[in-house]
């Protein structure tokens, strides 16, 4: 949690500056020989217009300027948001970056990500209509606080998702101070 927290700010930064960076996971994660980690790859990335960095924080997509198509899928299956999966690339807002942030960290406690298929479409395939896997049931070790954290970032609905990085940071911090999250 402590290694997530500062690229949790990092992509709020990026959201308030009107970055989407839409493709985070594990291997976009760098960490530096002093245990500084990065993140890396904003090859997805997209660009939102915004006029004052509160609309990039609530997601306000107006006036986007991308090189994708419509409808393309892009990231990674395994720690793309639903959204991404089905090719919603209209309804792609901070919350798809708080949903990968969510799958990278459920990677960190259990070794695996949430969702892994036979092939990438099974995959996106899972993302879009499955439930993730209970965390505990994958590490015992894990508590239910720190699991309810995770799992409100894997919400399929956008709207059960934190509604920023601030939050997400906020209850990750919390958890780490043994306070209520």
């Amino acid at each position: 949690v402590a290694l997530l927290i500062p690229i949790v700010e990092a992509i709020g930064a990026a959201h308030r500056a009107g970055v989407l960076h839409r493709d985070l996971k594990p291997s976009n994660i760098i960490i530096a020989k002093d245990g500084t980690p990065f993140v890396t790859d904003f090859g997805l990335a997209k660009r939102v217009n915004v006029t004052d960095a509160s609309q990039a924080m609530t997601g306000i997509n107006s006036d986007l300027a991308s090189i994708t198509q419509s409808g393309a899928i892009l990231g990674t299956p395994a720690w793309m948001s639903p959204e991404q999966a089905a090719g919603q690339t209209d309804s792609i807002d901070v919350t798809a970056d708080i949903y990968s942030l969510g799958a990278v960290l459920f990677a960190m406690l259990t070794g695996r990500p949430p969702f892994q298929g036979a092939s990438p479409l099974d995959t996106v395939l899972m993302v879009m209509e499955q439930d993730p896997p209970n965390i505990r049931m994958l590490n015992r070790g894990v508590d239910s606080d720190l699991e309810m954290v995770v799992m409100k970032c894997l919400q399929k609905p956008q709207d059960l998702r934190y509604s920023s990085t601030a939050l997400l940071a906020a209850d990750m911090k919390a958890w780490m101070n043994n306070e209520p999250v």
